[in-house]
């Protein structure tokens, strides 16, 4: 594709890589994947870019095979040049990119943090001059890396940064398991993308022009450009791969061999100037293979033990292979590759041998350890003992991918063999923390073919289970960890209660709603009971568990104090986003205990954002929106789904649907419901996740009661309480009462009544027994349904639940109405009408405004606000400046650059006409903007 510095056929893609550049000159962030096989031009395009950029500072990196397990190398390679401005970053953000670099000794920092660290830093260096970042061959970059340069690119937004990623893609030679594998394709989805794709006809017969300038038959012509298909490196190369009488005549064309890739192909033109070098050229081309950092002194030290000579790398330089300068440079990966793979083992083993022997033991020993693995083909314990050490600094610096591979390997060296069986099981457990369940699973399987002991056979077996839940969430989950549970029991009780509690979580999450689920909620919380516990135990693990296990093998109201004790433990002990936080969330959603719900969340959410510990942050966000859609808050809901949308482009854990499911539901949105209910049960019916499939229900009753049709929401809400799930099962009763009390099936909603009672008087909170008064009302008649409607308002008003302080409103309106007393319907009607409209629950508001058409009253349907509306992120940024918080403070909450922060708050200040932070303090007292509430500040009393 390039003579000299002329690129050929490449305008279009030209054009989109000014754009970009026009965007980060002009102040705004811009990124772009260069996606293309081998050689078609990626490399090309990024030179052309860095070409044009001399007004920007720009960095760049690459990405190498060999390093793909080493967590954090490339982004390290990326930011050395900027770490200068590391002082500037906020101190849990200097910290984590700190730990990340191994610079000093801390704990694992969360991935996310170090996201949102490099996009500080980034937008720190790029505040004096606009910032361009080259990143080739992406898809070598180590996983850790990859992720936290993906999260910066989905967030330039008003920073001047560029960010710009070639990723090559398989040809048609490449074999892989999966047709539709694209490397890079998941932590770079959705980033805007460049397909480089073939040069043109015409284009391509002028670069074979340009590098066959002699005679060239038409027949020869023909056939480069067919096996090329418009392929520029493959146009460069393949016509070396013939003599000149081949090239002129025609004669002696290899036509009788089978077709190979063009990677292939191209491979094999390097190996043949590989193969006319000297013997000490080819040894030192191998040991700068196998080297991937590129250091020149690195590469001297080596060729030095082999006793190469100074002057080695020069024929490799004269042959176009190899540039030696500030770095080393292979003139494209797959003269590295093919290099490296051509190789015989005993001679990968020598020049990685050389390599650790030049590297030093204290300022580089992981990559030594690396180097010593590669060059040693017996089992020796020294460096089985050197990767264990390497593989808990990686674990420290937040790379569980790295710290696998380092104990895989570690236990492939280990002599003994029931220790090779201890380092199989850990590697494992690294694999499983690092999200890759397929590996995992083959190192139990190494593990498994150790003499282990009693207690580390049941934890292969926990750890099995664990995969196959998380994996899939599957119905077999719960046996499996029930099983796991039960062989643990007499080897550490302990393991096995947290193991309980993950089969009984499991057996909730996949049985419910299932007519004859394999392992039941009730017989996984009866064998947990059997698991003996410290006297007076105060954990809350072990609250949560026989609390559980109690409710559903006893009952509701005899596990309430032991819950409750939980939610106490859990709230005064030390913060931290877990499991067993999360459980006890759940928990105080299911005894109406809406005061913890949400100064636990709060607590939780606000410290995983201050250290980082961000990998759970997706539930809690999810959890702290259902709290807001209850509260009415619908736009604080909103904006809590978007950040946890967001944070999913990070680590790639998907986000539950349930509350925007909840969420579309009471704002009576049909066609995002319905579009949701679609998705969720599609994507849980296949593994048989129940609760999936009983919150759809509970979601569907909640829109049919809003929209009036009580038949279909009647129907829904029996589907949804057959299930033991968690809260669903409280919060579907009252949407049952209401649906049967309007359809005249008063059989069913007592007895929907009848277990509501149940649960609100063993809680005892102002939500529950409101919420039992209203469903009782709507089974009555004459003055004591009245006096429960009165009690149900009064209840709903000293406790946070607007949503459903509205709706008793409402239905005592109607009521009001039915018994002629249009006048005192109308009060109620119109409270419930304003609220109701004003949070967003538009089919509800609807149900208000045609039960006030019936009194006689004229209402006119609330029309939409237009510029003074603002978007959940903006409401979101609004409420955190308004509270006095920094830029810096809220780009941390909010995973954004501080400039991108100003942005928005620019933007904000326009639409509400104000000119600064104390006038946006003053504006939002009335705390409604654009008909919406913006929602105060994550761990406030209000």
């Amino acid at each position: 594709m390039t003579v000299g510095r002329a690129l050929y056929g490449r305008r279009a893609e030209c054009e989109v890589l000014d754009r970009l550049l026009s965007e980060v000159k002009q102040d705004r962030g811009a990124s772009v994947v260069l996606r293309g096989e081998s050689g078609v031009g990626k490399t090309a395009l990024l030179d052309y870019l860095a070409g044009k950029a001399s007004a920007l500072r720009t960095y760049r990196v690459s990405g190498v095979e060999s390093e793909i397990e080493l967590a954090y190398a490339s982004l390290q390679q990326l930011c050395a040049p900027m770490l200068d401005h590391l002082d500037r970053l906020p101190e849990p953000q200097r910290d984590a990119l700190r730990g990340a670099f191994g610079l000093d000794e801390r704990a694992p920092p969360d991935r996310l943090l170090v996201g949102l660290a490099t996009l500080t830093l980034l937008s720190e260096v790029a505040a004096a001059r606009p910032l361009l970042c080259l990143v080739d061959d992406f898809q070598w970059l180590d996983r850790a890396s990859a992720q936290a340069l993906a999260f910066a690119a989905r967030r330039l937004v008003a920073d001047p940064i560029g960010l710009v990623f070639a990723v090559r893609v398989p040809d048609d030679g490449y074999q892989h398991n999966d047709s539709e594998y694209r490397p890079g394709e998941i932590e770079l989805a959705g980033l805007p993308e460049l397909v480089v794709g073939g040069l043109g006809d015409r284009d391509a017969r002028s670069l074979l022009a340009s590098v066959v300038p002699g005679p060239l038959d038409e027949r020869v012509r023909e056939r480069i450009l067919a096996e090329s298909r418009g392929n520029p490196l493959a146009l460069l190369e393949l016509p070396g791969e013939l003599t000149p009488p081949e090239l002129a005549g025609g004669y002696d064309l290899p036509g009788g061999r089978p077709p190979v890739s063009r990677t292939s192909r191209i491979e094999r033109g390097y190996l043949r100037r590989f193969d006319g070098l000297a013997p000490q050229t080819r040894q030192l081309l191998l040991v700068a293979a196998a080297e991937p950092l590129g250091d020149p002194a690195l590469l001297r030290r080596a060729a030095s033990r082999l006793a190469l000579p100074a002057d080695a790398a020069a024929p490799a330089e004269a042959a176009g292979l190899i540039t030696v300068g500030t770095r080393v440079r292979f003139a494209h990966p797959l003269v590295r590759s093919a290099v490296y793979r051509s190789a015989a083992p005993a001679q990968r083993r020598q020049a990685h041998l050389a390599l650790a022997e030049a590297t030093d033991r204290l300022t580089d020993p992981d990559r030594r350890a690396w180097h010593l693995a590669a060059a040693t083909a017996v089992p020796e314990e020294s460096v089985a003992q050197d990767l264990e050490h390497s593989a808990q600094r990686a674990k420290s610096r937040g790379g569980a991918a790295a710290a696998a591979a380092f104990l895989q390997r570690a236990a492939e060296l280990t002599p003994d063999l029931r220790r090779r069986g201890e380092r199989a099981l850990a590697a494992a457990q690294a694999a499983g923390e690092a999200g890759a369940p397929a590996a995992a699973n083959d190192l139990l399987a190494m593990a498994q073919l150790s003499p282990l002991d009693r207690l580390q056979q049941a934890r292969c077996e926990r750890l099995r289970a664990q995969l196959v839940f998380y994996r899939s969430r599957g119905s077999d989950a719960p046996d499996l960890l029930l099983q796991a549970a039960q062989r643990l029991a007499p080897l550490d009780a302990a393991m096995a209660r947290e193991t309980y509690l993950e089969a009984l979580l499991a057996a909730m999450c996949t049985g419910a709603g299932q007519p004859h689920p394999e392992v039941g909620v009730r017989a996984v919380a009866a064998a947990a009971r059997t698991v003996p516990v410290e006297p007076g135990s105060q954990q809350a693990a072990d609250l949560l568990l026989d609390g559980l296990s109690t409710q559903f093998t006893q009952g509701f109201p005899q596990a309430v104090p032991t819950l409750r004790r939980a939610l106490e433990v859990s709230g005064a002990g030390r913060a931290g986003l877990t499991l067993v936080c999360l459980a006890c969330s759940l928990v105080a959603m299911e005894l109406w205990e809406d005061t913890a719900w949400l100064n636990l969340l709060e607590r939780e959410v606000r410290v995983a954002r201050q250290t980082g510990t961000l990998s759970m942050l997706p539930v809690a966000l999810d959890y702290l929106a259902s709290y807001h859609i209850q509260a009415g808050d619908f736009t604080a809901a909103a904006a809590f789904n978007d950040e946890s949308v967001a944070l999913d482009a990070a680590i790639r854990v998907s986000p539950p649907p349930y509350s925007p499911l909840m969420l579309a539901a009471w704002r009576g949105d049909q066609q995002t419901t319905a579009q949701l209910t679609r998705f969720g049960i599609q994507d849980a019916s296949p593994r048989g996740e129940g609760s999936a499939l009983v919150l759809t229900e509970y979601a569907a009753a909640v829109l049919d009661n809003g929209l009036g049709r009580y038949s279909s929401a009647l129907a829904a809400a029996e589907r949804a309480i057959t299930g033991d799930v968690l809260v669903a099962r409280s919060w579907t009763l009252t949407e049952l009462v209401e649906a049967a009390a309007r359809e005249g099936r008063r059989d069913v909603g007592e007895q929907a009544l009848e277990q509501l009672a149940e649960r609100t008087q063993a809680s005892g909170t102002q939500w529950a027994l409101g919420s039992e008064a209203r469903s009782r009302a709507l089974l009555s008649e004459g003055p004591p349904a009245e006096e429960l409607y009165r009690e149900a308002i009064d209840r709903f008003g000293h406790c946070r639940m607007n949503a459903h302080l509205a709706r008793a409103h409402l239905v005592y309106g109607e009521w009001l109405r039915r018994e002629n007393r249009r006048q005192d319907a109308r009060e109620h009607l119109r409270r419930a009408h304003d609220m109701l409209t004003a949070m967003g629950a538009e089919a509800f508001g609807e149900r208000a405004r045609n039960e006030l058409l019936a009194t006689g009253e004229a209402v006119r349907k609330r029309s939409a606000d237009t510029v003074s509306d603002l978007t959940p992120q903006e409401a979101l940024i609004a409420s955190r400046a308004r509270d006095g918080r920094t830029n810096h403070e809220i780009g941390a909450e909010l995973f954004i650059s501080p400039r991108t922060v100003e942005w928005h708050l620019r933007k904000v200040f326009t639409k509400l006409a104000i000119n600064s932070r104390r006038d946006l303090r003053e504006a939002v007292l009335d705390t409604k903007v654009g008909g919406a509430r913006i929602p105060p500040q994550t761990g406030s009393s209000s």
